[in-house]
């Protein structure tokens, strides 16, 4: 499926792993956008690496490249209703991913992820870019 993708963290790395699958589905998306959370994560995860100021650079050089979308009050009332419709399932998902999907479903993009538990979202249109 090509389209408007957000891409999950886990994607990211395996973008800066040269992943060929990855980039393969990259080639065939019409728009990509990043979410800020992910940009989060990219960071924290570099400043606790053995390469700290390369990694750092890496995610800077891919942030000034891409479209980092972020969290406003419409993106906060998304996360809201996804976690208490996750709550009521009994199905509880990490943080950083509740404000992904929020992301996604605000801006109407499909998450191009590697974590299962986004599959349990109602109206979160995912697609799987790794293990398939």
């Amino acid at each position: 499926m090509s389209g408007r993708y957000l891409l999950d963290t886990s994607v990211l790395i395996a973008l800066f792993a040269d992943e060929t699958a990855v980039k393969e589905e990259l080639a065939q998306a019409s728009e990509v956008f990043i979410p800020s959370i992910a940009v989060g994560e990219l960071y924290y995860g570099a400043w606790k690496s053995q390469r700290r100021l390369e990694n750092v650079a890496q995610i800077d050089e891919l942030v000034s490249g891409s479209v980092v979308l972020g969290c406003n009050a419409r993106t906060a009332r998304w996360y809201g209703e996804v976690k208490y419709a996750l709550q009521l399932k009994g199905h509880p998902i990490p943080e950083n991913d509740l404000w992904i999907a929020a992301i996604a479903l605000e801006h109407d993009l499909v998450v191009a992820m590697q974590d299962a538990h986004f599959v349990e979202i109602d109206n979160l249109k995912v697609e799987m870019w790794l293990n398939r």
